[in-house]
């Protein structure tokens, strides 16, 4: 008789208690696709009496779950605890030591201890399988290590957080500003009370350190990822990137360069004629440049009770149907011993296009002076915009206001250096009101 997968669920938050119906809903499924039966055979939970709508009679109960982990009384262990420390990566530490398979959609903690758990678990001979962590039900992760092996990848980009893509959404069709279309965010429980971690950009970095590891074959490294979110994004940026052909997307990009591979997040402009630009509100989405498929996007839901329990359960029935004949894939795909360490690219050396938003005082000459320390530092102007005050024909006949207005530069591909250099300069012209914004570019 063939036997079981019994797992040990940690966690029965939004995503813990889907994973629970999922695979009580699937189970003929699962046992069809895997040849084996997949039931849950303890959970754990901060607060026992909580009505989460679960029949778990039956089902032995942790207060613990590093016990639950231990526990012989399942093969595998479910995380779904979140955080990088603490109970999550105790429970993850002590599976991996007894021997149990781990299944997580902890992007957290991957990213800060990915190398050292794909050793244990390597060691120990069993899975650590993590596709619910990045992008939650589309299945990247597999995409990247077992569907392009054949592929030399180039660059692996995409909207990674709902959240940002949300608010960014709203502003652009709406003309809202970003706090404003926080508060909603928060409101509809697309934000934390506490967002920071969404909206600068520390989520989507967590997630790319894990992509970039899959894609390039380096020791995860979420230190070297550059992050930048999207609060000083204002309405005229959106409003300026529609009327060059861009939409404004934060993006987490990891790019093979000659210096080594880039891992930044930040403010993004696209052009609207990309896959990527048409994905609004709360979905993901995930581009690969690779040179045998060319660009591959994968778009759907990156949150949400079911689509994440959709890549736990996948992980699962992966589990269960290589038990039989002991296969284990390498977590990151490949041995750990042949990862490599990631060679950091320092932001300022990044080269691309760039979007520049002054704001300067609107009299004779200013516009040559930006102009002159542009092309001190090298750097070619491809358009340039500037917006004139609306009072600007009262103050002054020849229509220099003196007020300050939006000086809007579009730049041929430079080095962020000579970018900050030349912004800098500028500045210490006196020739701005405020500080710089700067937006790169990314083109197809």
């Amino acid at each position: 008789m063939t036997h079981s997968l019994r797992l040990g669920v940690a966690g029965l938050g939004t995503v813990g208690a889907s994973v629970v119906r999922m695979i009580a809903r699937r189970a003929d499924a699962l046992f069809a696709a895997t040849g084996r039966e997949i039931r849950i055979t303890a959970v754990s939970s901060r607060d026992r009496n909580r009505d989460r709508g679960l029949d778990l009679s039956g089902i032995q109960w942790f207060d613990d779950p590093v016990a639950l982990a231990r526990s012989g009384a399942v093969d595998c262990v479910v995380e779904l605890i979140g955080g990088s420390e603490g109970p999550a990566k105790a429970t993850v530490e002590a599976a991996l030591a007894s021997g149990k398979h781990v299944v997580t959609a902890n992007k957290a903690l991957l990213a800060h201890h990915g190398a050292a758990l794909a050793k244990a678990a390597e060691a120990a001979g069993v899975a650590l399988a993590f596709e619910a962590s990045v992008a939650g039900g589309i299945p990247v992760v597999k995409a990247l290590r077992e569907g392009l092996p054949g592929n030399a990848v180039s660059r692996v980009y995409g909207i990674l957080n709902g959240t940002c893509n949300y608010i960014l959404s709203r502003m652009e069709r709406e003309g809202l500003t970003f706090e404003a279309c926080l508060k909603d965010a928060q409101a509809l429980g697309y934000a934390e009370a506490d967002p920071t971690f969404d909206v600068e950009g520390f989520d989507t970095a967590h997630k790319l350190a894990i992509l970039t590891s899959l894609a390039f074959g380096t020791v995860v490294d979420a230190e070297g990822v550059s992050v930048e979110g999207i609060s000083r994004v204002q309405p005229l940026d959106l409003r300026m990137a529609d009327e060059l052909g861009y939409r404004i997307k934060l993006l987490g990009v990891a790019q093979a360069t000659a210096a080594g591979i880039e891992q930044r997040v930040h403010p993004t402009m696209v052009p609207k004629s990309s896959a990527i630009a048409q994905v609004m509100g709360v979905t993901n989405a995930v581009t690969v440049d690779a040179d045998a498929v060319g660009e591959l996007t994968l778009i759907g839901p990156g949150a949400g009770g079911e689509a994440t329990a959709s890549a736990v359960v996948a992980d699962i029935a992966d589990v269960a149907a290589n038990m039989a004949a002991g296969r284990v894939r390498p977590t990151f795909g490949r041995p750990s011993a042949a990862l490599r360490p990631a060679e950091r690219v320092e932001m300022q050396r990044h080269e691309g296009g760039y979007y520049i938003r002054l704001t300067v005082h609107d009299r004779p000459g200013v516009a040559a002076g930006v102009a002159t320390r542009m092309a001190e530092r090298e750097i070619s102007i491809e358009s340039i915009l500037q917006r004139r005050s609306e009072n600007a024909a009262v103050n002054d006949p020849r229509g220099r206001s003196g007020q300050p207005v939006p000086l809007v530069l579009i730049t041929y591909a430079a080095t962020e250096g000579n970018i900050r250099a030349a912004l800098d300069a500028i500045a210490a012209d006196g020739l701005l009101a405020e500080s710089p914004q700067l937006i790169r570019i990314e083109r197809e």
